[in-house]
């Protein structure tokens, strides 16, 4: 009786260039686990841990020092929004129309942050996450 494997069906083929050397590391390894060519880079693939390389260019820089710049401003900003706060919640607030202009301010905050993310997220273009 012939032996029968449970694995899924696997039609496609992945092809690559090596090295004598990379070859050579390639199969000693594989032979070393005991497994297949195939299983070792299906595992490979399926533990390895991969960082991205992340080159920044000239217009990179001015971009993330603009956007340093930008957040220390609204971390300052939300810092001031934490005092005043503090002190409404502490005094009292002395007037309607104060308590409207600080949500108007609060509002406006949160359009900048929103304008800030798309202006960055269009000179920087799509970003695909991979799970790696």
């Amino acid at each position: 009786m012939p032996k029968k494997y449970n694995t899924p069906k696997r039609k496609i083929v992945v092809k690559t260039r090596m090295t004598d050397e990379e070859y050579a590391d390639f199969t000693e390894r594989a032979k070393f686990c005991g497994i297949s060519q195939s299983e070792f880079i299906r595992q490979a693939i399926e533990n390895a841990v991969i960082k991205p390389i992340i080159t920044v260019s000239l217009v990179n820089e001015k971009l993330l020092s603009a956007v340093g710049t930008l957040t220390a401003q609204l971390g300052k900003i939300g810092g001031n929004i934490n005092q005043i706060a503090r002190f409404l919640n502490e005094h009292g607030t002395p007037c309607n129309s104060l308590s409207s202009e600080i949500r108007a301010a609060v509002a406006d905050l949160a359009d900048l942050k929103f304008e800030i993310l798309q202006t960055v997220g269009d000179a920087v273009g799509d970003v695909q996450t991979f799970k790696l």
